[in-house]
């Protein structure tokens, strides 16, 4: 005991002694690297710009706000799932037949993945029911969303259309905002629009900008054309809503051009109108039915520039136009009052009309300007593998020693393509009802295209086969730029290709 006593005072005898030694260090200067001396320094008391001056974007900061308040509580992130089964590369370890449940014995050498993804979507009914794009839902095991206070609820798909890109969910949860839908026919280029979505799985990402363009041609579909946006759009932004000034939907978000895979201010939006079409369709009837006239038609172009209506090329027998009586060569001036501008208008105008009901056409006949009427029917399942195709001129036969030389001039002739089936279909991870023709081989320079891709179209036309998307490559203007509509990873996206 009086030993350990002794150590006792043995250590703090010690310790006062550093202490001391410590304090005197630091009164002569001995450790003056461990006094920090205070530094003096003052911040701005004032702002560099007086409120006053600014006025007008403080009211654009409060009003901004307001829209953004107002709309973000009716977007919801949508997260995905999918087992897929893949392959093992390596042996089973003989160990493995003890240990393995009996179920799991079947195939030892294959095992599931769980894939995930994510998109956005809008409320559009008070019922719970949700927009957004069919290429962020199709094929999945599992869909939840996210709303905007955090909480996930599970939702079921109540319908969807591969070819339009739209998909209806359903939430059983009471109390959900829908955000209404505005007319995105009297939209106009400049005016100013805000994109929310969950792009990358940053959910109610706000971003804003104007229509740059209306009209763009749509992948495949005549059931409405784009609205284009310089409002940032990123992967995840998929199926999220476009907004107006008043916080109306005029857009869903479904498509970029893009070198890097993120926004570089070419974004696609389906326009509101053919949304809230689809959206009735698809809950009224479980599909979306399209009007159908049944003719080909070509543009107003005889070597100068374009007027507005479109020439008859040809009329589908038994189809609404063919009782209508309509002629090859007919200039289709005006459908159902609207002024027909170009084919993609007349296509989208035709589609979105109700079934059964009769409409007058405007026509010019011979230089005599009648009118007729036709009652549209529902377009044939099988009407957009042949729909309407301008018809390509017939080239002169070359000469034997300069057949089948390449166009040096056109990128599109060095890309090898493959057929897509099935196999090809489960190995990429495509949508199920996908059709285009595989990107095998890229030679040279051919935009920002990649083996692996699909294209769809090139410049509105399908190609559904290799030997269609030769024949559409060899019919192209080698000086031209064309663009191609194109699935990658199960996003859709457009590829400007341009001559050498």
């Amino acid at each position: 005991m009086k030993n350990l006593i002794k150590f006792l005072l043995f250590v703090l005898l010690v310790s006062g002694g550093i202490s001391v030694l410590y304090d005197y260090r630091i009164k002569t200067g001995g450790l003056k690297f461990l006094a920090v001396a205070s530094e003096k320094y003052s911040l701005a008391a004032n702002a560099s710009v007086d409120p006053k001056d600014v006025a007008g974007l403080e009211n654009l900061n409060r009003e901004r706000r307001a829209l953004v308040s107002s709309v973000v509580p009716s977007v919801v992130s949508i997260k995905t799932s999918r087992k897929v089964a893949v392959r093992k590369q390596y042996q089973l370890d003989p160990g493995d037949f003890f240990n393995r449940n009996p179920r799991q014995f079947r195939n030892p050498n294959e095992e599931a993945m769980v894939q995930n993804s994510l998109g956005s979507g809008v409320v559009v009914t008070s019922e719970g029911h949700i927009i957004t794009n069919n290429h962020v839902v199709d094929q999945v095991d599992e869909i939840e969303v996210q709303l905007s206070d955090g909480r996930t609820k599970k939702a079921r798909l109540v319908g969807s259309d591969t070819v339009v890109d739209l998909a209806v969910l359903k939430v059983d949860e009471a109390g959900l905002k829908p955000l209404k839908f505005g007319d995105s026919d009297a939209v106009q280029a400049g005016d100013f629009v805000v994109a929310i979505g969950n792009p990358f799985g940053f959910e109610e990402t706000v971003t804003d900008g104007i229509i740059s363009s209306k009209g763009r041609p749509n992948r495949v579909d005549g059931f409405g054309d784009y609205l284009q946006t310089n409002a940032a759009i990123n992967p995840g932004n998929s199926g999220g809503p476009l907004v107006n000034l008043r916080g109306e939907i005029i857009g869903i978000n479904t498509a970029i051009i893009s070198r890097s895979g993120g926004s570089q201010g070419i974004g696609f939006a389906i326009p509101s109108n053919s949304v809230k079409t689809a959206l009735e369709s698809l809950l009224k009837n479980g599909r979306i039915i399209r009007g159908y006239l049944g003719i080909q038609a070509r543009p107003t172009t005889q070597g100068v520039a374009e007027t507005d209506g479109v020439i008859v090329d040809d009329v589908v027998a038994n189809s609404p136009a063919a009782e209508a009586k309509l002629k090859r060569d007919d200039v289709i001036k005006k459908f159902n009052g609207h002024t027909v501008r170009n084919i993609t208008e007349l296509r989208s105008l035709v589609a979105q009309v109700e079934l059964n009901k009769k409409v007058e056409l405007e026509l010019v006949r011979n230089g005599n300007t009648l009118k007729v009427s036709a009652e549209i029917k529902e377009q044939p399942a099988d009407y957009l593998t042949s729909r309407n195709n301008p018809r390509q001129p017939q080239t002169p036969q070359q000469p034997e020693d300069q057949q089948d030389q390449p166009d040096e001039t056109n990128p599109l002739v060095s890309v090898e393509v493959a057929e897509v089936n099935a196999d090809v279909v489960k190995r990429l991870d495509l949508p199920n009802r996908i059709r285009g023709v595989l990107v095998t081989k890229v030679d040279g320079e051919a935009g920002e295209l990649r083996a692996g891709d699909v294209i769809e179209e090139v410049n509105q036309q399908p190609v559904t086969s290799v030997s269609e998307f030769k024949k559409v490559v060899a019919s192209l203007d080698p000086n031209g730029t064309q663009v191609l509509s194109v699935c990658r990873h199960r996003t859709r996206s457009f590829v400007v290709v341009r001559p050498r």
